[in-house]
C-alpha cells in the first residue's frame, strides 16, 4: 500500500517548476499524452507526487501540509524564493532530532522541509 498526495493547480506548470527546482524533483508521468495536460506525477527521491489542473480557490486555506525530508534545510531555503514559493521563518532545531523550515509553494499550500540531525 502507497499514499500519493495529490495538490489541486489552477497552474500545473508553476506548481511542477517550484518541486523541479528546490527539491529536484522529476516528471515520470503526464495525462493525457497527446493534448492539455491535467495530470502529472513527479518524483521526488523515492516519494511520489501528484499534480492535477483544475480551478482551485488558492485564497482558502489549506487542509493538509507536506513533509518533505531533505539533506540540507539551509541550502534549500534560498531557491523557494527564486522558485515562486515563500519561506515562513528560518529553519529551527526540533527537540525530536530534526531540523524543519516551514515554507509555501506558489500556490500557499504549506511544505516543512525536515533534515534529520
Amino acid at each position: 500500500m502507497a499514499i500519493q498526495p495529490i495538490i489541486v493547480t489552477p497552474d500545473l506548470d508553476r506548481v511542477q517548476a517550484f518541486y523541479e527546482q528546490v527539491l529536484g524533483a522529476s516528471e515520470v508521468h503526464s495525462y493525457p499524452p497527446d493534448g492539455p495536460v491535467f495530470y502529472r506525477t513527479l518524483k521526488i527521491g523515492d516519494a511520489e507526487l501528484g499534480l492535477v489542473s483544475e480551478p482551485a480557490d488558492l485564497s482558502a486555506p489549506p487542509r493538509i501540509a507536506l513533509s518533505i525530508d531533505v539533506a540540507d534545510v539551509d541550502a534549500l531555503l534560498p531557491l523557494v524564493e527564486g522558485a515562486g514559493g515563500r519561506v515562513q521563518g528560518p529553519p529551527n532545531d526540533m527537540p525530536w532530532g530534526q531540523r524543519v523550515a516551514h515554507v509555501f509553494d506558489p500556490d500557499g499550500n504549506p511544505v516543512n522541509l525536515a533534515q534529520e540531525l
